[in-house]
């Protein structure tokens, strides 16, 4: 028998992210996203896009097709008003789990639903497991479950999460957890093949990867159950836990 793999983690910071500026929005991409491309950097896992947008009051993306991509929205300040073709219709806060699968096709838009100030958004796309099918959209309320500084699991198509999942993923290979970390509270990264840590809020400490800020990502490679900490003004994290990748 092979020695087993050893985790490996790959830190990537904030400020090397590609960027996107216009009049209305300041949109900053984990991964080649639109206009800009890295063939070295076009996914990791089945994560295809993990971008963080600031929407000024009163604008937003107009309506624009997808298909076959599941879409995680995570607002971090502000509310975001979501409308497609199929006619779900909702304003997503901070604490709201939202997700559409755009399956054969749908057409949405996403707008700033207040006039006075921005709103800030992490939007995330997942490969489903397969194409095609009706669009589907879930949104659930979990800000009260926040506040227990736990890992939650915000997202999943895995069968291990059928009862603790906030919203349903087609993909069974993908989960997103959230945890809302007060001073010096500790989570445990799911050991994985793949995992995609994003920190949203504050300063941690990752386990083999050292001081994490906002903006910063970490890519772990067969994860094996990294800690995370986090710093005197507490935290928040987006994760991503893959059991396989494209292909």
């Amino acid at each position: 028998m092979g020695r087993p793999l050893a985790p490996s983690v790959e830190v990537r910071r904030a400020g090397d992210r590609m960027r996107t500026r216009t009049a209305w929005l300041d949109s900053r991409h984990s991964f080649s996203y639109g206009a800009h491309y890295d063939p070295a950097n076009t996914h990791f896992g089945l994560l295809m896009a993990n971008n963080e947008d600031v929407l000024a009051p009163g604008s937003g993306f107009e309506p624009h097709p997808h298909r076959d991509m599941e879409i995680v929205t995570w607002v971090l300040e502000g509310a975001l008003r979501h409308e497609d073709d199929t006619g779900h219709c909702a304003v997503i806060r901070p604490g709201t789990a939202q997700r559409m699968s755009a399956g054969s096709g749908v057409v949405h838009s996403e707008r700033n639903a207040e006039g006075s100030r921005e709103v800030h958004l992490v939007q995330m796309w997942v490969l489903p497991g397969s194409s095609a099918g009706p669009p589907g959209y879930e949104q659930l309320d979990i800000g009260s479950a926040l506040e227990t500084g736990e890992l939650l699991v915000v997202a999943s198509g895995m069968r291990k999460h059928a009862q603790d999942r906030a919203v349903s993923l087609r993909q069974e290979h993908a989960a997103l957890y959230a945890a809302r970390l007060p001073p010096g509270v500790m989570v445990m990264v799911p050991g994985a093949p793949l995992v995609h840590v994003f920190v949203t809020r504050g300063v941690v400490q990752l386990e083999a990867a050292g001081e994490l800020s906002a903006g910063d990502a970490a890519r772990i490679t067969v994860g094996d159950g990294q800690h995370i900490v986090a710093g005197p003004g507490g935290a928040e994290v987006l994760l991503w836990e893959m059991r396989r990748g494209l292909g």
